[in-house]
């Protein structure tokens, strides 16, 4: 308004007259301040006068219009319509730039764009600089898609500040848990977000306090607070996310983590008894099974041992008596032969077995014998022990020269008793020889 030389004081006389020609009559020369109000007309002829001048246009003098039509008082000039328009073009076209150029926007990286034509969504623009219709034709709006963003059931902020409404569930045994998580989640529809969610964070609070209370309530108390948690965040995960597809919110759940699972305070006292009390039922359970573990296979041994012990002795009781019904028979066989022979023989034989076993040396009185005093019991059972060590040593070399390497040989301790009992036999068929002959 200064670089158009306007004067807006009111008590000014000469206001709205044309400086630079100072000696035309003006239409409120000789009024006194505060007379009157000023001539619109003349206000408006120097008006337009002024834009002319700042756009570049010739003044045109103020002429008589042959009796004054459209002009003032004094006969001044018409208004310069052309100029008015022309400022009234140029104008327009910087409002109309600017308008244009009010529909640019620019989406960050890891956001995108959303444009509403008439308040319906029309498309979706990436990252970088685009350019929509301005408004009232179309709007845009920008959603961090990649940005992980997180509810929290049961506290806000801090698991200390808790949230009784959410938190408390009933399990499946009629048991009440106080339970604390968060779920993690993303956006894998934009357009679902905005338009079919009117409270988007508020909708995946209800649907994970939804869901995790039908978990909870399926399983029992115990469970949800020590083996199962991992399990219970896991199909909390899994049912939120078809729920969140049923009402096409456009969410994808990352992650549901437990952050605090107990008992409500009102009754952590006695549930930590009881949970002690559990504990040390278990442990005397487990002293009791490894002292079952360290006993039981002794016992078994033990038995098995004894089994053992006895079907030896019952097979070898049966050999014993299947050996001697067999020699019977054979006896039978050979007494029926020669009667007398075999009578005499196992007379003999049992004498034999009889006297082998006995300390005592029988010697005629009669015969006069000078070696009564002589140890006869020793020294027949050392003659035995030293003929049972020479065929033993003889017999292991004929053994070890003949026998292949896996041929078994009779122990030390029976060779003995074979030599001695076949010099027995010796003598006793000697004995049995002078008997008949006498």
């Amino acid at each position: 308004m200064k670089r158009l030389g306007l004067k807006l004081s009111l008590n000014d006389p000469r206001w709205g007259s044309d400086k630079k020609d100072d000696n035309k009559p003006q239409a409120n020369e000789g009024k006194k301040p505060g007379e009157g109000p000023p001539d619109m007309e003349q206000l408006w002829r120097d008006f337009n006068q002024r834009l002319n001048s700042f756009f570049g246009q010739k003044n045109r003098p103020p002429g008589n219009n042959n009796g004054g039509d459209n002009g003032g008082p004094a006969g001044g000039g018409r208004p310069d319509f052309a100029g008015v328009r022309a400022t009234a073009g140029a104008i327009g076209v910087v409002v109309a730039l600017i308008w244009l150029a009010s529909g640019s926007f620019i989406v960050q990286e890891g956001q995108t764009g959303v444009v509403y034509t008439f308040g319906k969504v029309s498309h979706t623009t990436g990252s970088g600089f685009n350019w929509r219709w301005p408004y009232p034709f179309q709007t845009d709006e920008t959603v961090k898609v990649s940005q992980m963003r997180m509810v929290e059931i049961g506290y806000r902020g801090n698991i200390k500040n808790k949230q009784a409404r959410e938190s408390l569930m009933l399990t499946d045994d009629e048991n009440i848990i106080d339970i604390q998580f968060a779920v993690q989640f993303k956006l894998k529809d934009p357009v679902a977000w905005l338009m079919n969610n009117r409270d988007e964070e508020d909708t995946v609070r209800q649907v994970a306090e939804t869901s995790i209370r039908e978990i909870v309530g399926k399983n029992k108390m115990d469970f949800v607070l020590y083996e199962g948690r991992d399990k219970v965040a896991f199909e909390t995960q899994q049912l939120m996310q078809q729920i969140l597809d049923r009402y096409a919110s456009g969410v994808l759940i990352s992650n549901v983590t437990l952050q605090a699972v107990q008992p409500p305070e009102q009754v952590q006292g006695a549930f930590d008894d009881a949970v002690k009390a559990g504990q040390d039922r278990e442990r005397q359970k487990n002293e009791g099974q490894a002292y079952a573990n360290d006993v039981i296979p002794k016992a078994h041994g033990y038995a098995s041992r004894l089994m053992q012990e006895a079907e030896a002795y019952r097979s070898m009781v049966t050999e014993n008596a299947t050996g001697n019904a067999s020699r019977f028979k054979q006896v039978l066989t050979e007494y029926q032969k020669a009667p007398g022979v075999t009578r005499d023989r196992m007379y003999l034989e049992t004498m034999q077995q009889i006297y082998s076993s006995a300390s005592k040396v029988m010697v005629d009185a009669k015969s006069g014998s000078n070696l009564l005093y002589l140890p006869l019991d020793k020294l027949i059972a050392q003659a035995a022990a030293t003929d049972a060590s020479a065929a033993a040593s003889r017999a292991a070399a004929q053994a070890a020269a003949a026998a292949p390497p896996s041929s078994a040989t009779l122990p030390a301790d029976i060779i003995p008793s074979v030599e001695v009992s076949r010099q027995r036999d010796s003598r006793s068929r000697e004995a049995l020889r002078d008997r008949e002959s006498r």
